[in-house]
């Protein structure tokens, strides 16, 4: 028997010395088990935190517990220990055992304070971007840049696949699966940047924790946060809010350049998308001349480019979809009417259901995808829908 309780001791000893040991290897190694590592100032504060209050909940388990295993042994009835009848109570004892959790609460209440306080005052920024949130996907606006994009998930579906196809038929899941975005968020480094969080339709969370950021898109309502990349890199984040169907199709990317290389996307990205009318006329848009006539094989081909970016999540790579939720576009009465109710459905949604306004679209990406599901999934429409058509649909 006494062979077995020392068997027992070591063991207990054991699992603790491992625990500890599991503790403390983030703070060495490859954070497998611990928050990412930092890469602005205020996920340190935030990692720093979070370390502090594990080692003061360490230490209280090492001590609530010794204590209890100690007496435990001590005054085990084996050894001929009874119990105290005439305890009752011990003021000293109460008054000790209330300052001592006071006191804790306090070590951890004051500096996480600090921190929350330090996460919400997003004053004296060097930019600003709004960040709005769509079923499914972001976008940016630079404000004092005057252009914004929309970022979407760019991993292929031949790697995500759809119902009905077994996994051993699907591509190879790429390094950053489900994690890839076609336009990411780019900031320079060492920049203050100020983001005006909101939501164009349902609640949606923008995080992004290697950055120190997990805010809220609400509609109606702008929140605001800050962060300031301090290294170079790539940081890849989620929408944090379940937020519909393809919430787990919402990927954040913020790349952090260095000033020279931001200067040199920054123009770039003027050009591409910038709303100023000399700016558009800089980049050439060839596909919002709306005297241009594509050939069908034009539009097709831009069609599914739009298909694979917007529309294939729901309605499925071949057009089936997934009734009742998301209903086939093959053999769809709305696809095979004439193109103006077709049309009257990208740009405005459909109230009560999961189809939203594809309004956000340029007038060339509307007609190609249009034209491309009349004449895809088996419907052979041979209907050819041009920008000009659409811009007289906005109307």
């Amino acid at each position: 028997m006494k062979k077995i309780r020392i068997t027992s001791i070591r063991a207990i000893v054991a699992a603790i010395a491992a625990f500890l040991a599991t503790a403390a290897a983030p703070v060495l190694a490859s954070y497998d088990v611990n928050i990412p590592p930092p890469a602005s100032p205020i996920a340190s504060q935030i990692y720093g935190l979070h370390m502090y209050i594990l080692w003061i909940c360490v230490g209280i388990f090492v001590v609530v517990f010794s204590a209890m295993f100690y007496s435990i042994f001590k005054f085990r009835k084996s050894k001929g220990a009874k119990p105290d009848v005439n305890f009752h109570e011990s003021t000293l004892i109460e008054i000790i055992w209330t300052i001592i959790p006071f006191v804790i609460l306090l070590a951890i209440a004051i500096p996480a304070t600090k921190t929350v306080l330090e996460m919400k005052d997003a004053s004296n920024p060097d930019m600003t971007v709004k960040v709005t949130g769509y079923q499914w996907g972001w976008r940016y606006d630079y404000a004092a840049e005057d252009f914004g994009f929309y970022s979407n998930l760019s991993t292929p579906w031949s790697q995500i696949g759809q119902p009905g196809i077994p996994a051993a038929e699907r591509e190879k899941q790429g390094e950053n699966y489900l994690l890839e975005v076609d336009n990411p968020l780019v900031v320079p480094v060492g920049k203050r940047v100020r983001l005006l969080v909101t939501s164009n339709d349902v609640i949606h969370g923008w995080y992004v924790p290697q950055l120190g950021i997990n805010q809220y898109g609400i509609p109606g309502f702008i929140k605001d946060v800050w962060f300031t990349g301090d290294k170079v890199g790539t940081f890849k984040g989620q929408c944090s809010q379940i937020c519909g169907k393809l919430h787990g199709y919402m990927p954040i990317t913020v790349i952090v350049k260095s000033e020279a290389d931001y200067a040199t996307w920054l123009a770039d990205a003027k050009a591409k998308w910038s709303s100023k009318p000399q700016a558009a006329a800089a980049a050439a848009q060839p596909e919002e001349d709306l005297t241009k006539k594509f050939s069908m094989a034009e539009l097709k081909a831009a069609g599914e480019k739009v298909y694979a970016a917007n529309c294939v999540a729901c309605h499925q790579p071949n057009g089936k979809g997934m009734p009742p939720a998301f209903p086939a576009l093959a053999g769809s009465k709305v696809v095979l009417a004439p193109a103006d109710q077709q049309l009257a459905v990208l740009l405005n949604g459909r109230p009560g259901t999961a189809m939203q306004s594809f309004a956000k679209l340029s007038n060339t990406e509307i007609a190609a995808v249009a034209t491309y599901t009349k004449n895809a999934f088996g419907n052979s429409t041979g209907t050819l829908v041009q920008p000009a058509d659409v811009k007289a649909a906005r109307k």
